[in-house]
């Protein structure tokens, strides 16, 4: 075929992936970990040695979303947090870091700590304020500008290509954590960003059954990318070829979980916003939110994160996240079942109101969710 596949097609083929060997028509899982060389002692495939960067199953896994993501290459991590100290660890002593606040605090916290241990200057900024970030960058003039978006868990939105001009003005490299968009709603590369990273743990690979982590450019010859395939290398962290097996099965259906889970979001957070026992809701499909207009430019949907704030405090907040049955109490984003999360209960000193609390919905009957938090709400 001549014309460029769309994602929804390049998912279910899984990129093409299929067994060569056997004629199946999806891939084998290849668990060796190191490959076989001649009486010369020449390797008999000279792009595998040993499986630390070498596994056909990987390679197959980032190629699928090397072409989702719309990049000249993709590379896994066995978390999202080592795709994101991979990053980091380009930088060194007496550079300068830019993160967006209010991010994950998984993320906040490694940063701060790293950068603190490497004497690395780390300024923090609301992104979502393009002036903002335009000015600490005109000022700091950073090396590497990190931001989320939508960001997890208030789902503000960062202009990615106004961050991208302010970063790249100054000589800066900018990464994005689009793990909430997931590449079927939004592609950072296309407007401008340095890196785009995702938890794959989350809707990348949606059954809440593996942990992955992976990172995307379009310019795989540049310094920091070069010196980031050579600390994967080095340090070992990479995924195995049963978790990336598993990715490649879970990214088949990919574009049609995100389409029924950024559904039931809007349809559920449209609802809650009209509740009387909801305070706010906090999510970007809302013509209220403020970051409403740039997701509706740089995203296709709006994705299945939101978060509300239940009208009262921590009692009545863990009282409404207490009484759901169908919104599963735990961890997590992204997957076919619906989560919350009270997330003042897992951040108690990172300035998370109490009556705050994050929901990740899924691919459940849209009717059955409602009725859910319903009868939550009384």
């Amino acid at each position: 075929m001549t014309n460029p596949l769309k994602p929804a097609t390049i998912a279910a083929h899984a990129a093409g992936a299929v067994d060569r060997s056997s004629a199946g028509v999806v891939p084998p899982i290849q668990p060796a970990t190191t490959f076989m060389r001649d009486e010369t002692y020449a390797l008999i495939r000279p792009d595998n040695v040993y499986s630390r960067d070498d596994s056909d199953t990987v390679r197959q896994a980032e190629d699928v979303l090397r072409q989702l993501e719309g990049a000249a290459d993709t590379l896994l991590f066995p978390a999202g947090m080592a795709a994101i100290a991979a990053v980091f660890r380009t930088l060194m002593a007496g550079q300068t870091a830019v993160i967006q606040s209010g991010i994950y605090w998984g993320t906040t916290k490694w940063v701060r700590d790293f950068c603190n241990r490497r004497n690395v200057t780390l300024h923090e900024v609301d992104s979502s304020d393009g002036a903002a970030l335009a000015d600490l960058c005109a000022t700091a003039k950073p090396d590497l500008v990190f931001i989320e978006t939508p960001s997890n868990p208030w789902l503000k939105t960062t202009d990615i290509a106004a961050a991208a001009g302010a970063t790249h003005a100054h000589g800066g490299v900018l990464v994005v954590d689009a793990t909430a968009a997931t590449p079927i709603l939004m592609q950072p590369l296309a407007l401008g960003a340095d890196i785009v990273m995702h938890s794959a743990t989350k809707a990348i690979n949606g059954h809440s059954d593996v942990l992955a982590g992976a990172l995307s450019t379009n310019q795989p010859e540049a310094a920091i990318w070069q010196a980031i395939k050579a600390d994967r290398h080095d340090a070992g962290a990479v995924l195995g070829p049963f978790e990336a097996w598993l990715l490649i099965r879970a990214m088949r259906t990919l574009p049609l979980r995100v389409e029924r889970m950024t559904q039931n979001a809007m349809a559920l957070a449209s609802y809650l916003h009209q509740h009387p026992a909801i305070a706010d809701v906090f999510y970007p499909g809302l013509p209220h939110h403020p970051g409403h207009k740039v997701a509706a430019d740089q995203m296709s949907g709006f994705g299945s994160l939101f978060s509300v704030l239940v009208d009262g405090g921590a009692d009545e907040a863990l009282s409404v996240v207490g009484k759901l049955r169908l919104f599963l109490r735990a961890t997590s984003l992204g997957g076919v079942e619906s989560l919350v999360e009270h997330r003042h209960t897992i951040e108690p000193h990172t300035g998370i109101p109490e009556n705050l609390i994050r929901v990740s919905v899924g691919i459940e009957d849209i009717e059955d969710l409602k009725a859910d938090w319903a009868q939550a709400l009384g």
